[in-house]
């Protein structure tokens, strides 16, 4: 079967109507064509990425000429456009991809095994052991079927001028965070009335990625929520509602609560990324830090991602990986981290003056090395969807913490 064209793919795609090709694979790097398909945020982040695939188009030793194609998000449906679009035959090589998506290209041959490629690439220290760990997760095996590019830690969001009334010192160990999330919780009037709440609990869509620091802190896991550390994490997550040291709104709190509850000073500290810092800082200036969820017994915080991966289909796969790299560790890495706000994977760009002056990066960086996903299970999606019903029984005390337990672990570990 012939390639077929991209762009009447992708329009293909999105109808459904594709049909099915194949294609054949080339080692060696000579001139060539390689067709990158991604999606952008926003008309300046789309502006940005074809600013980056015209500085390698022009400074490549190759004659490697990159193509780059976006398709929209669209709320997620990027992923099956597509996955439409290459299973039609399209002459895709590579693309941005996230990790949860992983499964759908790999069950479907569609992605190749970037291990020799790395193993064979010079700089491949440059990337953190645990981000090529976390890729091999997300395929399921051994094989690392994504090549790691940006990424957005949580850490803890705090008012050192609260922390300062409270006298509490950021906090660098698990126990200490429980004791300034009491000691932060304070009336301030003397009304009898809480004023401040210590911890900002998001116990809304979204929760589930600060809940599982608390687990991960007592030495849990995802591999098994019923255990007896994972209890003792869900029994502090239940005690910090249950002793008001956090909004009683905190049920339903989702990001936008969480988020206003911090910035009016009704919370001492929340959880979130380095997305968040601009606008505290316009809000609050100097009255903002952060600090990576501290260690207990174990040590997890939540790390979002976009990644790039290689068709199998890839007729140049050489080639392919050096724009891989280049987006992975070089320039395109600089280039898009700087303008985008998003953590580089880099250590060598992460030295650079832009990371090194934003403290909020600092701490992202301090949290790589500790930093994980939910498992990429056919649960997860369902749980997800069902851990706030679940956790709000525990919270309010319909259930315990170990009944709580029980049923997340069933649901996502059956």
């Amino acid at each position: 079967m012939k390639k077929m064209r991209l762009a009447g793919l992708l329009a293909a795609a999105a109808l459904g109507v594709v049909s099915f090709g194949a294609l054949t694979n080339a080692e060696s790097i000579e001139p060539c064509t390689l067709n990158y398909v991604y999606w952008a945020d926003n008309t300046d982040y789309s502006a940005l990425m074809q600013e980056i695939i015209a500085k390698f188009n022009a400074e490549n030793e190759y004659g490697i000429e990159v193509v780059g194609e976006e398709i929209p998000w669209d709320g997620g449906g990027y992923n099956n456009t597509l996955f439409n679009t290459v299973m039609g035959g399209a002459d895709i090589d590579v693309a941005t991809l996230k990790l949860t998506a992983t499964p759908m290209f790999v069950n479907n041959d569609l992605l190749e095994d970037l291990n020799p490629y790395v193993d064979a690439w010079e700089d491949k220290d440059d990337i953190s052991e645990n981000l090529y760990n976390i890729m091999k997760q997300a395929g399921g095996s051994d094989a690392m079927y994504l090549m790691p590019w940006n990424t957005q830690i949580l850490y803890v969001y705090y008012r050192p001028s609260i922390f300062e009334a409270a006298g509490v010192e950021v906090p660098k160990t698990y126990d200490e965070l429980l004791t300034a999330i009491e000691k932060c919780t304070m009336d301030t009037d003397g009304d009898g009335k809480t004023d401040v709440y210590g911890w900002g609990m998001r116990g809304a869509s979204g929760g589930q990625e600060p809940w599982g620091s608390f687990i991960y802190a007592r030495g849990g896991s995802w591999d098994d929520l019923s255990t007896p550390e994972a209890i003792q994490g869900m029994q502090d997550f239940i005690d910090i509602y249950q002793k008001g040291y956090c909004p009683p709104t905190a049920t339903n709190d989702g990001f936008q609560e969480i988020i206003a509850n911090f910035k009016s000073g009704l919370t001492a500290m929340t959880v979130h990324h380095i997305g968040s810092s601009k606008g505290m800082v316009e809000e609050l200036g100097d009255d903002v830090g952060a600090f990576i969820f501290p260690a207990g017994e174990g040590q997890w915080t939540s790390m979002g991602d976009t990644e790039n991966v290689m068709f199998a289909s890839c007729e140049n796969k050489d080639a392919a990986f050096e724009w891989l790299k280049y987006l992975a560790a070089y320039d395109g890495e600089k280039m898009w981290c700087e303008g985008t706000g998003n953590i580089p994977v880099s250590t060598t760009v992460q030295q650079g003056e832009y990371f090194q002056n934003d403290p909020f990066m600092l701490v992202s960086f301090e949290g790589v090395d500790v930093a994980g996903i939910l498992p990429i299970k056919d649960e997860t999606t369902e749980w997800i969807t069902n851990w706030p019903a679940t956790v709000s029984q525990a919270l309010v005390g319909d259930i315990t913490a170990e009944e709580c337990m029980q049923q997340l672990n069933a649901a996502l570990n059956p």
